[in-house]
């Protein structure tokens, strides 16, 4: 197995556990932690902190792994 298959699958292992740790519809990271009041108040909320930097990673590592997967292709 060559080296970018092997980085594919550590991207796609970390890419799977930062969007299972998002929470869509309930409070974000704060309904994950175990915080009570959820995201029902109808308001737009700002990311801040930690569920920033897990949704910029994620953007950033589905952008690695496309690219990576198109050079792959023809590697």
């Amino acid at each position: 197995m060559d080296i970018i298959g092997i980085v594919l699958i550590i991207i796609s292992i970390v890419l799977t556990i930062l969007i299972l740790l998002q929470e869509r519809d309930s409070g974000g990271l704060g309904g994950f932690l175990g915080s009570a009041g959820g995201g029902d108040g109808g308001f737009y909320q700002k990311r801040r902190g930690v569920e920033r930097l897990f949704f910029l990673g994620t953007i950033i590592l589905v952008i690695l792994f496309a690219g990576l997967s198109i050079i792959n292709l023809f590697y």
